[in-house]
């Protein structure tokens, strides 16, 4: 079992900048993928990013060149770099880790970007 904390959430202006941070504990010296999710108001869970157990990095179109995903594998913790933030970023953000081919997911922290 894998247990994730999220922190780092809260209100920006658009074009403004957030840091989200995700702490895992339990089982971590297994966990292979850790990344982010996303659910805005009224639609479904998306994807945002992920980085695997060996460095390599992916991300959702609509946030390339804005968000940076980074992983500290002693820390054990994942964080999500946040830049030029949208009305459309506005979601509550869920920190995951894949750990025995399981996706484990965090409580979530609330971004809102305001015009």
């Amino acid at each position: 079992q894998v247990q994730l904390v999220e922190s780092g959430g809260g209100l920006v202006q658009v074009g403004g900048s957030l840091r989200l941070s995700c702490s895992a504990s339990g089982n971590t010296g297994s966990i292979t993928s850790m990344g982010w999710d996303r659910q805005a108001p009224g639609k479904q869970r998306e994807w945002v990013a992920v980085v695997t157990s060996g460095g390599s990095i992916s991300y959702v179109d609509s946030v390339k060149g804005r968000f940076t995903i980074s992983r500290d594998n002693a820390k054990n913790t994942v964080s999500l770099q946040m830049n030029s933030l949208k009305p459309e970023d506005t979601a509550v953000y869920y920190c995951f880790a894949v750990f025995q081919y399981r996706k484990y997911g965090g409580q979530g922290t609330q971004v809102t970007v305001s015009s």
